[in-house]
């Protein structure tokens, strides 16, 4: 397996890979339907969507275990398979990826309040993401990510739960797209400075609404610690309906370009978010391989 720490410490860029939901889509999972059934139900799909993007030039890639949280997968009733579902994700990413390329196994928001706004106590939070983590583990993830927080409290609730199932480095990443804020109001300052000296890996910020408005949360975030690693997976720009397709206004061309604004701001891992494909890392990995 390969060594994430020791890639990190290296001089060299590591890229990430692209959106998950809407490849799964493109190869025929329906609207509606989770993308992590899949990983006991399509395996060939999963596997062949990690393999694209270690194709396209990822040295990342990340498990399709975002909404995989015990808490999260209650929706679709698959909260009983939770481990097994992880676990699987992460045996298809190991086998893609080999042992050179890095697998993140990824931690999404469950999607529910935790106490006082809403009905789950922290541990219970806690709970739901240690099943998550195990089964990951047993995958044989290199790290772990945890992605797309909005909450101090559930980051903070995420990251305990991996301190209590394993010593992997953990990379805990937050989506600012409400006037420079997450959702909860959090600013990336106040989540840097009360995240960063948890123990985490790198810190950083994902999906949001433009490129240019998560690549300020990220300057943001090295102003609060200059000290940190930084961690970028931007969406593909907003999305906007053609027909009955759901299209992203960022080319691979442009993607590529802002990489280099990031890479600039101090990110040492960038990718894609929601909108991005393996043709926009295809282009951001000729982009900054032929600087770094």
């Amino acid at each position: 397996m390969p060594d994430f720490r020791k890639k990190l410490n290296s001089n060299r860029i590591l890229i990430a890979d692209g959106a998950t939901g809407t490849m799964l889509q493109k190869a025929g999972l329906p609207i509606g339907v989770a993308p992590e059934r899949w990983n006991l139900e399509n395996p060939d799909a999963v596997l062949n969507h990690y393999l694209a993007y270690i194709e396209a030039g990822s040295d990342i890639i990340l498990t399709n275990t975002f909404g995989g949280s015990y808490i999260r997968l209650k929706r679709d009733n698959l909260q009983d398979d939770c481990q097994n579902i992880n676990k699987r994700a992460a045996d298809l990413a190991r086998q893609a990826a080999g042992s050179s390329v890095i697998v993140f196994g990824d931690l999404g928001p469950t999607g529910e309040l935790i106490s006082p706004l809403g009905l789950l106590s922290e541990n219970e939070v806690v709970e739901s993401f240690a099943i998550q983590v195990n089964g990951l583990v047993q995958g044989g993830v290199d790290a772990i990510l945890i992605e797309t927080m909005s909450d101090l409290i559930e980051a903070k609730a995420a990251l305990k739960a991996v301190k209590q199932v394993t010593d992997l480095p953990v990379i805990i990443s937050f989506s600012f797209d409400t006037r420079g804020r997450t959702m909860m109001g959090i600013k990336p300052d106040q989540a840097a400075e009360e995240i960063w000296p948890l123990g985490v890996t790198a810190i950083g910020a994902n999906c949001g609404r433009t490129l240019s408005e998560t690549l300020k949360a990220i300057q943001e975030i090295r102003m609060a610690v200059p000290e940190a690693d930084l961690f970028a997976k931007p969406n593909a720009g907003l999305p906007h309906t053609d027909g009955s397709e759901l299209i992203y206004d960022v080319t691979p061309h442009i993607m590529a370009e802002f990489a280099l604004k990031f890479i600039d701001a101090g990110v040492k891992i960038f990718g894609g978010c929601c909108g991005s494909t393996p043709e926009h890392i295809k282009a951001i990995t000729s982009t900054i391989r032929s600087l770094y």
